[in-house]
């Protein structure tokens, strides 16, 4: 009896365990994994050490929140900026990272020893906390959240997840790390790498050029695909959230008054608080989505505000938002932002007075502070301890 030929399909699946056959691409190697990996690490490194700042400066806990700098003014727009430019950069570099490395997800038998275990374990999970991790953070920029949960602690605790798949991976693959980390003379893929190589440096660039524009102001005029311009809407600065997403209504000036409750309790109108010796202050104001601008601010200096109600030297402030819907109505000023200079019951921006979107009547304005602390609409004014 005739023996009936295989499909094709069949065939190469009886192959599969031989990913080099499978997968014809030179570039399919350790040399080329390890070369990219280097510049995917550096990157994840980067972000991950910024998120911690970022997230020590939103929630700082008891024990850091009389620690945190003030100075430089422009230190979270450097770190979240940094933040924000490189986790997109790491698109194109988790690609073709993945490219590379794909075919050894088809090795069969799937397991073959106690270390191969774990490399596949770490390749898993590295792969999805990765792919996640960026997902979430390019949906954020954006402001579009299709999820039920909330984006900041999951993006918090997949960084950490995301950060040991690392350690595990770079500790299970040392050897062939160690073995590429530089280059061989006389490698037959050394061209080919090369142009590799040069092509994914060419798309990090584009996709830096094109982004970081929203954080880095002589990049502005090329800013295509970053989600806002921050010179290009009202009063010079973009609104993340408007009044009427935050469930504020129309503010009356001579119905709205200022709460300031300390040793003693004051209210102010807004004419009250025109009367005030008024300062100035250039400072920069960043947002989570990692945009940033840096405008002209003026009104009351807090500390002069809490001097009214008695308030002792080393007091801290909460600030009460009117806003009805959404996170931060409510932020807390530690003692060194209370006392320093530039921090402002902000009036005035670029000149004019604060639009409705931009907190009208009044906002705070402090130095090196995340934009969702720099709390809008502000009604209430509590010292404390």
């Amino acid at each position: 009896m005739a023996r009936v030929p295989r499909p094709r399909w069949a065939r190469r699946l009886g192959r599969v365990g031989d990913p080099t056959r499978w997968f014809s691409a030179p570039l399919h190697d350790e040399r080329t994994a390890v070369v990219v990996g280097r510049w995917l690490g550096a990157g994840v490194l980067v972000c991950f050490l910024t998120g911690l700042v970022s997230h020590g400066l939103q929630h700082p806990g008891d024990w850091l929140a009389t620690r945190l700098p003030t100075r430089p003014v422009w230190g979270y727009r450097l770190t979240q900026g940094a933040h924000v430019v490189t986790g997109i950069a790491l698109v194109p570099l988790l690609l073709v990272k993945l490219w590379v490395v794909y075919p050894r997800l088809f090795v069969l038998p799937p397991v073959r020893s106690l270390r191969h275990a774990l490399e596949r374990l770490s390749v898993a999970v590295l792969v999805g906390a990765a792919l996640l991790q960026v997902f979430l953070g390019l949906v954020n920029i954006v402001q579009w959240y299709p999820w039920p949960f909330s984006f900041r602690p999951v993006h918090w605790a997949l960084a950490w997840v995301l950060l040991g798949a690392t350690l595990l991976h770079v500790a299970v693959q040392a050897p062939a790390i160690a073995t590429h980390w530089r280059g061989r003379r006389n490698d037959p893929e050394g061209t080919e790498r090369r142009s590799l190589l040069l092509g994914l440096g060419a798309a990090v660039a584009t996709v830096t050029l094109v982004t970081a524009g929203q954080t880095v102001a002589p990049l502005r005029r090329v800013t295509l695909l970053a989600p806002r311009r921050p010179d290009g809407s009202k009063q010079g600065l973009p609104i993340n959230r408007t009044a009427a997403e935050a469930g504020v209504g129309e503010v009356s000036e001579e119905n709205w008054r200022l709460r300031l409750a300390g040793p003693r309790t004051r209210e102010l109108s807004l004419a009250e608080l025109r009367r005030l010796p008024q300062h100035g202050a250039r400072l920069p104001i960043a947002c989570v989505e990692g945009w940033s601008a840096t405008a002209d601010w003026s009104g009351v200096r807090l500390r002069d505000l809490l001097e009214l109600v008695g308030a002792p030297p080393g007091a801290s402030a909460r600030i009460v938002s009117l806003q009805r819907r959404g996170g931060y109505g409510v932020s807390e000023l530690p003692p060194q932002f209370v006392r320093d200079p530039l921090t402002l019951l902000a009036l005035r921006l670029n000149g004019q007075v604060l639009s409705l979107d931009h907190g009208f009547p009044a906002r705070i304005i402090a130095p090196n502070r995340p934009g969702v602390l720099q709390t809008k609409w502000v009604t209430t004014i509590e010292v404390s301890a």
